[in-house]
């Protein structure tokens, strides 16, 4: 039966609605995601920790629960925001309701509010702090009351306001290892449903033979900043052997393993926040062993290069974010989830822009010149398109096989330095004349 429930945020609004899933009070910070689908991926994302998330998609939870979709053992969540659920739901694979996943999880959900409306505040006013305060609990109906009267209601804001995510990395970290499969397992069950690896053509590789040659033989480290499941299966469709280490893990512990290549994962939280994590990967760029970073990775990778991150104003989070690559001019629908950005402008030298979006321009991707490595901010192991960018499994594969490889992509990559120096220079220089002819 549902009961009341309600999200308070930082700014002071109020949307009432109904609860579903766990009940109680929690505080997180309100975001939005636009996917049409890949609520499961959204729950399970570890990328997620610290914030209650908002579909902008009206109807969630109509498929069902499906665990080997599952991108990590639990959900990260502080809440889940939707217009309306399936409690029916209806797939060949489906195993229970979307709200029995949240109890399971104590995850606290909304829905029956205008999803519209919220989306709306949150792209005007940026992402914010909020409560979600539902059922019939003394404390959810304290909180309740508290909304009614103006003094307590300011003492809950103050308490929204101060809420901080911290510790998201080493909360998160390794959560997913307790879904890992091996690679037969794995490609067996990504071939039922043909989520076989993508090649840069857009052909599948069915055959699993052909499929991991290229990577028979390497051992690649994941760095799990909060992993979600799927790069390690992209990773182990391609043949290579796959060790999964902490957050808290060294260089010099990384390297003990002997690695050929090292894989910088997404996660939750403020990039710049994980101090030790920037200088051991400092540490691990001065080996020259290949290196490709996705989301959290990317960003951590930039910033031991000298690089900036910033907080976006409400962040990318969707299946359907649109990428342009640079060195070829082709734009790709790509997966996102992510609250921060590398700064371009702060690129030091070295390391080129490989990929824009093309919403608001800004990176998402990196090529480095000067060692074996690439980052990309968005997905690419999450199918969006959806057969695009999972040939960047590939090229780290590539990278990993062959220095010509990489000599070519450094090659390619420094044309496109120089060309957007040029296109710089020229602007700044026809800004500074039309400036000069107007005074």
């Amino acid at each position: 039966m549902s009961t009341k429930a309600c999200l308070v945020l930082a700014n002071g609004l109020v949307f009432e609605g109904k609860s579903f899933g766990a009940s109680g009070c929690i505080t997180g910070e309100a975001v939005f995601t636009t996917g049409m689908t890949g609520y499961l991926e959204t729950l399970t994302d570890p990328s997620y920790y610290g914030q209650i998330v908002t579909q902008t998609f009206p109807l969630i939870g109509n498929y069902g629960t499906i665990s080997p979709d599952f991108e990590s053992a639990k959900s990260h969540l502080r809440g889940y925001i939707v217009r309306s659920w399936c409690e029916n739901p209806s797939n060949f694979r489906c195993e229970s309701t979307i709200d029995a996943f949240l109890k399971s999880n104590n995850i606290i959900g909304l829905y029956d509010i205008d999803t519209r409306q919220l989306t709306k505040v949150l792209r005007e006013s940026g992402v914010m702090n909020a409560r979600l305060i539902a059922g019939d609990s003394p404390a959810a109906q304290k909180e309740m009351a508290a909304l009614s009267n103006p003094e307590e209601k300011q003492k809950l804001l103050k308490e929204i306001q101060a809420y901080k995510i911290e510790k998201a990395v080493e909360s998160v970290t390794c959560n997913a290892v307790a879904i890992e499969k091996n690679a037969d397992e794995v490609f067996k069950e990504s071939a039922a449903y043909r989520a076989v690896p993508i090649k840069k053509d857009g052909t599948k590789l069915n055959d699993p033979d052909e499929a991991m040659k290229n990577g028979k033989g390497k051992k690649i480290v994941i760095w799990d900043f909060g992993a979600k499941a799927n790069i390690r299966r992209e990773l182990l469709k391609r043949g290579a052997t796959v060790i999964t280490m902490p957050c808290t893990a060294t260089a010099d512990e990384i390297l003990a393993q002997n690695p050929d290549g090292i894989m910088l994962t997404n996660g939750p939280g403020d990039p710049a926040d994980n101090v030790q994590i920037i200088e051991e990967i400092k540490k691990l760029c001065k080996k020259q062993l290949p290196i490709f970073g996705i989301c959290l990775g990317h960003q951590l990778l930039a910033l031991a290069r000298g690089a900036k991150t910033s907080k976006l104003k409400y962040g990318h989070r969707g299946a359907n974010q649109p990428v342009k690559h640079l060195s070829s001019g082709r734009i790709y629908i790509s997966s996102q989830n992510h609250g921060y950005a590398v700064e371009s402008a702060t690129l030091p030298e070295g390391a080129v822009e490989s990929f824009v979006n093309t919403n608001d321009n800004t990176c998402e991707g990196i090529t480095y010149t000067d060692i074996p490595a690439f980052s990309v901010q968005f997905h690419p192991e999450a199918s969006a398109g959806p057969l695009d960018l999972n040939f960047l499994f590939d090229d780290f594969i590539n990278l990993i096989n062959d220095n010509t490889y990489f000599k070519n992509f450094k090659a390619a990559y420094k044309a496109i330095d120089a060309v957007s120096y040029f296109k710089s220079t020229i602007k700044s220089h026809t800004m500074a004349h039309n400036a000069g002819s107007t005074k």
